[in-house]
């Protein structure tokens, strides 16, 4: 499944930071029956690679399912060999989006500034993560929509909850990339199952 198929089903990309290897599939299948259709393993948690790479064999096409956190074009390399497909970084490094594009992956870079969006844009990626959304808020958002290219599509993350995407979605984000609104280091499956119904809630009423 590529990413933008993955947000049209629902423009929730859950971040599984902390998630282990041997729990990743059971928190994977609770959010894939809830609704999510993207998931994001961040690079500092334990063993990501592998927890990618069982991704990517328990559910193939079904889910667009990538890591976070990646700093630098090497990591963009071991990502892509284990079958992950989405790149997502905390800012906005030209040689991620560079080698992402290369290996045919979807980059979505951290920006907050015109200037890193645009470098962004020039680089090759179109999915572009306004980090951290809460220090910045909707109307810094709808001042960028202003001048940004209609094929960017803007994720909210840091900050964002289930409460607040519809005042992001109204200034133009069109995807949430959520942590410990969704997902959080040592919960249980029943919980994850219950956060993810709950966004998956507030997701659909916005469309």
């Amino acid at each position: 499944m590529t990413l933008d198929d993955a947000l049209a089903e629902c423009p929730v990309v859950a971040i599984v930071r902390g998630v282990r290897p041997d729990e990743i599939l059971d928190h994977a299948q609770a959010l894939y029956d809830a609704g999510v259709r993207g998931v994001e393993v961040p690079l500092n948690s334990p063993d990501p690679i592998d927890s990618i790479r069982k991704l990517g064999e328990a559910f193939g096409d079904r889910m667009a399912f990538g890591a976070g956190t990646v700093l630098t074009a090497e990591r963009v390399d071991a990502v892509a060999q284990v079958g992950g497909r989405i790149i997502v970084s905390p800012n906005t490094s030209c040689d991620v989006i560079r080698r992402a594009v290369e290996l045919k992956l979807d980059p979505a870079p951290g920006f907050a500034t015109a200037t890193e969006a645009f470098m962004a844009l020039e680089a090759g990626a179109r999915h572009l993560k306004l980090f951290p959304a809460v220090t910045y808020g909707p109307a810094h958002l709808k001042q960028l929509k202003a001048v940004l290219p209609g094929q960017a599509v803007v994720w909210a993350v840091g900050g964002v909850g289930p409460d607040t995407m519809a005042d992001w979605w109204a200034v133009g984000a069109r995807a949430f990339g959520l942590g410990g609104e969704i997902y959080r280091a040592g919960q249980t499956v029943a919980e994850t199952t219950e956060k993810a119904a709950r966004v998956v809630a507030a997701a659909r009423e916005l469309r």
